[in-house]
């Protein structure tokens, strides 16, 4: 399909704002923003207000509540940052959600937090790329959108979340909420640094087992008490060892002892599971319920296991392909070869997927090394990105045929 006229001259438009764009990442980026730091959240949310607001009316709408278990084995509330939401034009025929999120991985403490130039194409930071880039891609093809003379044919609500690297406990009804009054989606992760896409993502789940056992005197009686961290090496061990077709099993941390002469009486082991299809979460939580039952009749402990599959997997069906294709055909139409791949990566894009919608979830930046302190944005990609993003969203104001909800 060729460019139409009104097409043009929304691409157009773009075409000059690279070093402007650029401007508004690293004005993001220099906020740490980590999942847990509230103050810096709050203030890359004033600011996304103000830059989103050009759009319409922007709400900050507070997280769901949460619960955390915490090292010493407690469950107490988890406290998060607020939520961007805006909507304009609902009553549009064709209506879409954007999402992204405000938050990174780097936490206040971490010695990343500054952005620097590597060359004249490539921009390190906090955040550049995973996702404050991203942000600003979707900013600048709304933007043009509105310009555009096909914007009153689609209305479109945009989420912006404080907490999607840690599994959206507190957005996650937020973003179903809207997805139930859309018809597509578009998350703005980042792309490969060569462009290409994510495609199938598998599921992911975050669990911790709180193991109670029995103190006791590790000289005089210790066939008294009941090991907790032992058990809790047992669970580690046995999750490893998991034999199950597409799922991966990750122990990440044992909490707990203390000094070396008492029998440890608790320990918080936190383990991530990866299933590449519905099938193998059914699997996964079987075996983890079977061996959580084992360890704890054989070392005679409790063991509370919390948490669930937050990140449902997302398989490449006949609506995702859909979408995904539409999108390589504005690429090819903008000179672009888009292409995609499957990923054990997750995000938001999982659960919109799980809720019914066709969603390409990597529409930000082309960049890489992202939860590193290598983290780079390839700046062309800034004009290239809002460019595809604006063209996806003007063929779907046109009546592009997708699958609907």
């Amino acid at each position: 399909m060729s460019l139409a006229p009104g097409e043009r001259e929304a691409l157009h438009g773009l075409a000059d704002q690279g070093e402007a764009m650029l401007g508004q990442v690293l004005a993001l980026a220099e906020i740490n923003s980590g999942s847990r730091n509230l103050a810096g959240l709050s203030a890359v949310a004033d600011r996304l207000a103000s830059l989103f607001g050009t759009l319409g009316p922007v709400t900050l709408r507070d997280p769901a509540p949460v619960d955390t278990v915490t090292p010493a084995g407690a469950t107490v509330p988890l406290a998060l940052g607020r939520n961007l939401h805006l909507s304009v034009r609902p009553e549009a025929p064709v209506r879409v959600l954007l999402t992204g999120h405000m938050d990174t991985v780097f936490g206040p403490d971490d010695p990343f937090q500054t952005c620097r130039r590597l060359d004249e194409r490539t921009v390190n930071g906090p955040g550049v790329a995973d996702m404050k880039g991203g942000l600003v891609v979707m900013h600048a093809a709304l933007t043009a959108l509105e310009a555009s003379p096909f914007a009153g044919r689609i209305g479109y609500e945009v989420v912006i979340n404080s907490d999607e690297e840690i599994s959206s406990p507190g957005s996650a009804a937020l973003l179903l909420e809207a997805a139930g009054r859309v018809h597509s989606a578009l998350t703005f992760e980042p792309a490969l640094p060569d462009g290409t896409l994510a495609g199938a993502r598998k599921g992911s789940g975050n669990f911790s087992a709180v193991v109670r056992g029995r103190s006791a005197h590790a000289g005089r009686n210790p066939e008294d008490g009941r090991n907790a961290v032992v058990a809790a090496a047992d669970l580690a061990l046995g999750l490893s060892r998991l034999a199950l077709p597409g799922v991966s099993v990750n122990p990440a941390r044992i909490d707990g002892g203390g000094p070396n002469n008492v029998v440890p009486d608790l320990a918080v082991l936190r383990f991530n599971v990866r299933p590449a299809d519905h099938a193998g979460q059914q699997a996964a939580s079987a075996a983890i319920a079977g061996l959580v039952d084992r360890v704890a009749a054989d070392h005679g402990v409790t063991i509370d296991l919390h948490g669930h599959f937050a990140r449902p997997p997302k398989p490449m069906d006949a609506r995702q392909t859909a979408l995904f294709t539409m999108v390589r055909d504005c690429g090819a139409d903008l000179g672009l070869h888009i292409s995609w791949r499957d990923t054990g990566g997750v995000c938001d894009g999982n659960n919109l997927a799980a809720a019914g919608l066709p969603v390409v979830d990597t529409m930000g930046v082309r960049g890489g090394a992202i939860h590193s302190a290598d983290e780079f944005l390839c700046t062309d990609s800034l004009v290239e990105r809002a460019q595809l993003a604006v063209l996806v969203l003007m063929r779907l104001a046109q009546g592009a045929p997708l699958p609907r909800i």
